[in-house]
């Protein structure tokens, strides 16, 4: 008897009935209907100790009164108050099955949040959600001002992450928010996004350093993330501190990005509307620009509504005999039209493009045969390609103002190409 006792009161404590509490609950049981004076006196207990436990009971369901004065006391039998138990119980564990997804985020957020009372001045956070839900708490109660100093890639992943939803209602609060970053046709769109409610500027180099400053109260600088030392986003490594030193510093080192930058605006209409387009050729990868040229040149003939296009192939190889020309400049020497002259047919004749020599000084010319543009199949190529190529080397040396002649069609095959190098008449 006594261990059943004992398990039942273990009963009663699980669900918060203490044991005093327990036992008048249980003498109701044995004696029926009884006063609260009487049930003090089975549970031999003290009265006004016994009309306290009383009233826990009624409130918890275990005692209901019935009858006037003297009023009586009933115990709710054993089986409705299991039945009444299990039943809150299941309730319980429907709950928390269903609030389980809500429960774990709401922990995790409470997690990245440093505790105001907490006396650290240094508050670590890792991965992308938690450190972006404590950024956007913070902005949520910026005051004055916002400094980012971040990297063009963290753009989109901060759209993502809805900072940029934090960052436009602080605007709206009449905070100033101020961005540096690099603007690249890669995140133009983003870029144009965070314009509408954000000062932005264009870093001309890599922001390698990434820091958030938040009013006066704190800055925000990444340790890691996947340009670093991390292999994902998932990787972040994040510094909170309101210590006076590192946020002064946070805030120098934006201000000195941001006086080395150009508005937004300026770098958008460069990427939207650039002064020249061009397609690099590189070698391995030539199919790449060709490609694009033929979507291009099929984008044009679909929007004019024409079936066929031709190309100036003179004028197509004249552009790349000055690309090559401007490029081989370099490498060449001499302050004079006969040293360039020399000095490049060392580099010819070291880079097998031919062999080159300087037939006489005055006036210049120069001969090459065995040219690497003379192709058997198109000799034309080489007469209109290496003209304008010898012309690039020598004014990009030089200065503008010098002619160099076509060779003769007749002698081309037989003496090689015989150019000659004069000043322009003016």
């Amino acid at each position: 008897m006594v261990r059943s006792t004992a398990r039942l009161l273990e009963l009663f404590a699980e669900h918060g009935i203490p044991e005093r509490a327990a036992r008048l609950y249980l003498a109701a049981c044995r004696a029926g209907p009884l006063t609260a004076a009487e049930l003090a006196r089975q549970a031999a207990l003290h009265r006004v100790e016994a009309y306290r436990h009383v009233r826990t009971l009624e409130e918890a369901g275990l005692l209901k009164t019935s009858g006037r004065r003297p009023m009586r006391l009933v115990a709710t039998p054993m089986a409705e108050l299991l039945d009444r138990w299990i039943d809150h119980a299941n309730h319980r564990y429907r709950r928390l099955q269903a609030d389980r997804t809500r429960l774990l985020t709401e922990w995790q957020e409470e997690l990245a949040v440093a505790d105001p009372g907490d006396a650290r001045r240094f508050h670590i956070l890792e991965g992308r959600g938690p450190i972006q839900t404590f950024l956007k708490k913070r902005i949520g109660t910026a005051e004055r001002e916002v400094l980012l100093t971040v990297s063009g890639f963290s753009l989109g992943p901060a759209i993502d992450g809805g900072l940029d939803r934090e960052l436009r209602e602080a605007s709206r609060r009449g905070v100033r928010i101020r961005l540096v970053t690099e603007v690249t046709s890669a995140n133009l769109g983003d870029a144009k996004h965070f314009t509408s409610f954000a000062e932005i500027r264009h870093a001309h180099a890599p922001v390698t350093n990434r820091a958030i400053v938040v009013d006066r109260t704190g800055a925000l600088v990444y340790v890691s993330g996947e340009e670093g030392l991390g292999a994902t986003g998932e990787a972040q490594v994040a510094l909170w501190s309101s210590a006076p030193e590192l946020l002064n510093r946070a805030r120098q080192y934006h201000h000195r990005v941001w006086s080395h930058s150009v508005p937004a605006a300026s770098r958008i209409v460069e990427l939207e509307s650039p002064a020249q387009a061009v397609l690099p050729a590189v070698p391995g990868r030539l199919a790449e620009p060709f490609e694009r040229l033929r979507e291009i040149t099929e984008l044009g003939m679909r929007a004019a509504g024409v079936r066929e296009m031709r190309f100036d192939l003179t004028e197509a190889i004249e552009t790349m005999a000055r690309q090559l020309g401007r490029s081989i400049a370099p490498e060449v020497e001499g302050r004079t039209a006969p040293d360039v002259a020399r000095s490049l047919a060392a580099y010819y004749n070291q880079h097998a493009l031919g062999k080159m020599e300087v037939a006489r000084d005055k006036p210049l010319a120069l001969r090459v045969t065995g040219c690497f543009a003379c192709l058997p199949q198109s000799p034309e190529i080489g007469r209109i390609l290496c003209p304008k190529l010898l012309q690039s080397v020598v004014e990009t040396r030089l200065g503008a103002g010098w002619e160099v002649s076509r060779p003769e069609p007749r002698r081309h095959a037989a003496k090689g190409c015989l150019f000659s190098v004069s000043p322009t008449v003016a």
